[in-house]
């Protein structure tokens, strides 16, 4: 795992309280609900957890990326460098967006436009922010292509998204994100999910060695915690629209506070030591409906540590340590299986 001994104390974004809902023919879904994080600058938080916790709509709510309607911010405040973004017009935002915060898609493929090519489509953010010629843009886009490792930038500066592999055409996504003049904040979700586990790891490595190049923070939405363990600084763990816990990466895999996130780490073929586990172990039930979910708990329906409290009320912060707290009324019902 990282050393984050490097990160600075000084807060890039800070997120209070975010409420995020869709209203949908069949009702309201409360996909994010009362989420507060921090980035300081320097750091990477990744925000963990299964498919439909609301990793993506929390990410997309800093850029003013979800559809709205139906999305809804209900509540709350995203404050980046002294602004909250969810007061600002729209101009500013599309400002924000190609400078200071940039974002990394899933799927280039489908992020990508098909029929320009990738140094177009790069020039075209320098252009547009930066008021240069198509000319410089297109040299500054080879600088880049240069950067992210792609082999041969003066030709593959000419390419289109079809003619390169997942892994180069994720590079290239990369290269557009490192177009803005002030790299603040990048925002990757799940940039690694579509590729092999070879070119994981080299996105991953690249991520890491910008990082440290060009001083930025990022934001890294992922279900995987072999990805968290390579990349984090601080884990937000997700279920179900609330944050259930958040640490620093060495606390979250060495010392888990919620029946969550022990259930994440005993899921992985090289981390089953909390219950002496020989086999893959599954966490039993089902993702409650996010039309119908309650106040308490969204996690109690699943949990082996649940209390009667548990489904009635959503439980308080309860702090660990200086970086490390949790939500859980039982919590130490998991300390002692890990203390075993």
């Amino acid at each position: 795992m990282k050393d984050t001994t490097k990160n600075t104390n000084k807060v890039l974004l800070s997120m209070e309280h975010l409420n995020f809902s869709f209203n949908i023919q069949r009702g309201v879904v409360k996909a994010v609900r009362d989420l507060s994080l921090t980035i300081r600058e320097g750091e990477t938080l990744t925000l963990v957890g299964e498919s439909g916790c609301g990793k993506s709509v929390t990410a997309h709510a800093i850029n003013q990326l979800n559809p709205m309607p139906p999305g809804e911010v209900v509540s709350g405040s995203i404050n980046f460098k002294g602004r909250d973004l969810l007061t600002l017009p729209m101009h500013e935002i599309e400002a924000l967006r190609g400078t200071q915060i940039s974002m990394i898609f899933q799927e280039p493929m489908t992020a990508l436009n098909p029929v320009f090519t990738i140094g177009s489509q790069i020039a075209d953010v320098f252009m547009t922010h930066q008021k240069i010629s198509k000319q410089e843009g297109l040299k500054r886009a080879v600088h880049l292509l240069d950067l992210v490792k792609i082999p041969s930038p003066e030709t593959r500066v000419h390419s289109y998204p079809h003619q390169l592999s997942g892994g180069m055409r994720q590079r290239a996504m990369i290269a557009m994100a490192l177009a803005s003049p002030e790299p603040g904040l990048m925002i990757a979700d799940e940039p690694t999910t579509a590729l092999d586990v070879t070119i994981q790891a080299q996105i991953l490595d690249l991520l890491n060695d910008l990082k440290s190049k060009v001083n930025m923070s990022i934001l890294l939405i992922t279900h995987d915690m072999g990805v968290v363990a390579e990349m984090a600084d601080r884990v937000a763990v997700m279920y179900a629209g609330r944050k259930v816990e958040e640490a620093d990466v060495f606390s979250i895999f060495e010392e888990p506070r919620h029946p969550y996130t022990l259930g994440l780490l005993n899921s992985l073929p090289s981390n089953q030591k909390y219950k002496g586990a020989r086999r893959l172990e599954a966490i039993d039930g089902t993702v409650p409906d996010l039309l119908t979910i309650g106040e308490g708990c969204p996690f109690c329906n699943r949990c082996t540590f649940a209390l009667p409290i548990c489904s009635k009320e959503f439980p308080g912060e309860t702090v660990i340590t200086e970086e490390h707290s949790v939500w859980c009324h039982n919590h130490k019902a998991v300390e002692e299986i890990i203390a075993k």
